[in-house]
C-alpha cells in the first residue's frame, strides 16, 4: 500500500516536471539598428506551435556563437526567418503590416 502511495507521488512528480519545463534556448533578442529589436522565442516557437527542434536546428539556424546575421532581402528570399515567414506557413516578412510581430 506505501509502496503504490510512493510510485504514484514520484509519477505525479514526474509528469508535473515534463508538463512545466522550459524548452531549452529561452528567448534571444536580435540587436537591430534602425528598426528595433527582434525578440525569437522558443517557447512560442517550438511549445505553442509545436515546431521540432530539427526543423530549424541546424538546417536554418546553426547556433547562437555562429550565427550569421540576415538582411530583410535574403529573408524575403526564404533565408533565416523568412524559410517559413513567407506568408504561406506563417505571416511573411515581406508585409510592412507584420513588423511589428517581431520588431520591437
Amino acid at each position: 500500500m506505501m509502496r503504490s502511495f510512493l510510485l504514484g507521488c514520484i509519477l505525479v512528480l514526474l509528469v508535473a516536471g515534463v508538463a512545466t519545463a522550459v524548452l531549452g534556448g529561452g528567448d534571444i533578442t536580435f540587436s537591430v539598428s534602425g528598426a528595433g529589436n527582434v525578440l525569437f522565442s522558443h517557447e512560442n516557437h517550438a511549445g505553442s506551435r509545436k515546431i521540432g527542434c530539427k526543423e530549424c536546428h541546424y538546417k536554418v539556424f546553426i547556433n547562437r556563437a555562429n550565427h550569421k546575421t540576415t538582411t530583410m532581402a535574403e529573408m524575403q528570399t526564404g533565408r533565416s526567418c523568412g524559410t517559413c515567414h513567407n506568408g504561406k506557413r506563417a505571416f511573411s516578412v515581406a508585409d510592412p503590416a507584420s513588423c511589428g510581430k517581431c520588431h520591437h
